[in-house]
């Protein structure tokens, strides 16, 4: 026989004792959840840090990498200056060489006007230069450069000396026919000389012995 409210209260008790044993129970697998959770947690911390060390890695090959891009930037902006200073230089050495060509083709042009001028006479003039230099003789070359040396000196006599003599001689001709008639006319005078016949002979024999004599003695 059942007790009036017992099988009310046997039933909380029980929901109770069920509560009580389930939280027990939840209770009891907390730290082994905890336990797995730290485990889970360590692992992640240590993926991070793996992550990190990756990151610093990556880090430090982005900084030798931007380093060797600087590096090489530098030299591609020196052999970019090498490279337009030696275009310059190419630009200054065909601009030159331009000017030379054209200087080339006057000077061409001018010895080609040259030759067309002088070819004929160098072709007159050839059989007179072969004679020329077949007939002279060394010594006659040594002559005629002593007196091309000479030539200055001896335009200067004919300049200073010579011309103004033969300036005037139209001047002294008549003087000299007038000299010549005087001398004539003393020469007349002295052989009308009595006695001047006889002096005149005497003084020839006189020469004519003076002249064997010297040769003899020479």
């Amino acid at each position: 026989m059942e007790i009036p409210g017992m099988g009310l209260a046997g039933k909380a008790l029980g929901f109770a004792i069920n509560t009580v044993v389930d939280t027990t129970a939840t209770v009891a697998a907390v730290p082994g959840r905890v336990l797995d959770l730290i485990t889970e947690v360590e692992q992640l911390v240590r993926k991070v840090n793996g992550t990190v060390d990756a990151i610093d890695g990556i880090i430090k090959k982005a900084d030798e990498l931007v380093d060797r891009t600087t590096h090489v930037v530098s030299d591609a902006e020196k052999a970019g200056d090498e490279v337009r200073a030696i275009t310059a230089s190419a630009g200054d050495i065909t601009e030159r060489a331009a000017q030379v060509v054209t200087t080339a083709g006057h000077t061409a042009h001018t010895a080609n006007e040259l030759i067309g001028i002088y070819e004929p006479i160098a072709k007159q003039a050839q059989p007179l230069a072969k004679r020329f230099v077949e007939e002279l003789s060394p010594h006659e070359v040594e002559a005629a450069i002593k007196l091309v040396d000479e030539l200055p000196v001896l335009t200067e006599h004919l300049t200073s000396d010579i011309l103004p003599i033969l300036a005037t001689l139209d001047r002294v001709g008549p003087e000299v026919h007038q000299l010549l008639e005087v001398t004539s006319d003393m020469r007349q005078a002295i052989l009308g000389i009595p006695g001047f016949g006889f002096m005149r002979r005497r003084g020839e024999k006189k020469e004519e012995e003076e002249g064997v004599k010297a040769i003899e003695n020479g």
